[in-house]
């Protein structure tokens, strides 16, 4: 990681002359948003193009919910699509093809915004500053749809930009810099960590992996990581794999690798997949590290669980939201399992895609449906979400890529013979 930061940190330095070009600029700035954007927009050097961006990226950073607001209905009305100009730009290009009139239609395809974005991007930080923005924007998005026309463009340009050739796994370990460290306590999603004792536990024992992303551009920010333990059968109970009294074995009867924590960080990069080639490199380095590996799974909440049973089943919902552990019975065990079956297996989604958010990240990305875990949870989040259920899926790396084009192409869904059966017997 220290090679990452020393590599970029030669990238983003600035020298003495660029610095002192720079105030010349400075006088020139506004902190009235409308002028702070045409400066971006009219800036035909590369050095008042960096001072103007990083200026309003400043002010954006200061401004209230209200101010941006502003700023983003701003380039809503003035720098959208010219699309009169752009048809009339088809018309003469269907009407004679040529070069020339190839680079007019795709210059006017673009609305001007998209220029604005790419010029704050280039600046130092711009990166992480744009993630933080789009952030903002998704939020506002919930009461003013109109917002999604710009996100148009801010998905597009961080699809391209945070595509795997830029991305940057690195293990995460007791070693790791602290600031880092105080991140993945921040952003884990799943199972709360407490304290640093707590990470220690996840991090230093040798049943114990993790596994970051990063990019280029944002060598501080962790973009998703990965929680993995090491046993020597499929997990089922996230009690037992967090257990601080387990038995910690060594590498050499390790069977089993179990991905029970995977964690986005960047709200504002919602939309753009790491888990794909995350996990696909994570298995691919376990099993270059610890040779006795032969499974791979996740030990996964189910999230949506109770909100769909509220909805579909409300005698059920009204049971089991009741459920404790001192009302477990078989017979509870076997209706759950018919109901998580149906929730999993059997869409009600318009384009026939699992119901829950988990289930689809992993079955897109090649997993498979292997098996339900009565009480994995009981903590009060699992309880709340899913009763205490969990799910393992199962990544067997020679059916990944024919279990993901089977997703991706036709929304099918690959399960065990177990899992099939209790759908058939409900």
């Amino acid at each position: 990681m220290k090679f990452i930061y020393n590599f970029i940190s030669s990238i983003l330095k600035k020298s003495s002359l660029e610095t002192s070009l720079k105030k010349d600029y400075v006088v020139n700035l506004s902190n009235k948003p409308d002028q702070a954007i045409e400066s971006v927009l009219n800036a035909t050097g590369e050095v008042s193009s960096l001072v103007y961006s990083e200026h309003i990226l400043s002010l954006f950073a200061e401004f209230d919910d209200q101010q941006k607001m502003e700023f983003f209905t701003i380039l809503l009305n003035k720098y959208d699509l010219n699309s009169s100009e752009l048809i009339d730009s088809i018309n003469e290009y269907q009407a004679t093809p040529s070069q020339k009139g190839m680079a007019s239609v795709l210059a006017l395809s673009h609305p001007q915004w998209d220029k604005l974005f790419k010029r704050m991007n280039s600046t130092s930080d711009g990166t992480v500053k744009l993630v933080h923005l789009r952030e903002d924007l998704l939020k506002m998005r919930k009461n003013h749809p109109e917002l999604g026309r710009l996100d148009v463009s801010l998905l597009d340009m961080f699809k391209t930009l945070f595509n795997p050739g830029y991305l940057v796994m690195e293990p995460i370990d007791w070693n790791t810099p602290a600031n880092i460290l105080e991140k993945i306590i921040a952003y884990e999603a799943v199972h709360e960590i407490s304290s640093w004792e707590e990470l220690r536990s996840r991090l230093e024992p040798e049943d114990r992996k993790c596994f970051a992303f990063f990019h280029l551009a944002m060598p501080e920010e962790p973009l998703i990581f990965v929680e993995v333990a090491l046993t020597e059968s499929i997990p089922d109970s996230i009690q037992n794999v967090l257990s601080s009294e387990r038995n910690i074995i060594p590498h050499s009867k390790s069977t089993t690798a179990v991905f029970y924590s995977i964690s986005n960080c960047q709200n504002g990069l919602v939309g753009v997949s790491f888990g794909n080639f995350l996990l696909k490199q994570v298995i691919g380095q376990l099993k270059e590290e610890i040779p006795t590996l032969s499974n791979f799974v996740t030990l996964s909440p189910v999230p949506g669980f109770m909100k769909w049973l509220e909805k579909n089943d409300t005698e059920s919902f009204n049971r089991y939201s009741q459920f404790s552990l001192e009302k477990t019975s078989s017979k509870h065990k076997d209706h759950l399992y018919e109901l998580m079956a149906k929730y999993l297996l059997v869409s009600d989604r318009p384009d026939q895609l699992p119901n829950d958010p988990v289930a689809r990240f992993h079955l897109g990305n090649g997993a498979s449906v292997e098996r339900f875990n009565f009480m994995g949870d009981v903590s009060e989040r699992g309880m709340k979400q899913s009763s205490g259920m969990m799910v393992n899926y199962l990544y067997d790396i020679d059916l990944l890529e024919k279990y993901h084009e089977d997703y991706s192409r036709n929304q099918e869904i690959h399960a065990s013979d177990t899992i099939k059966n209790i759908l058939k017997v409900s």
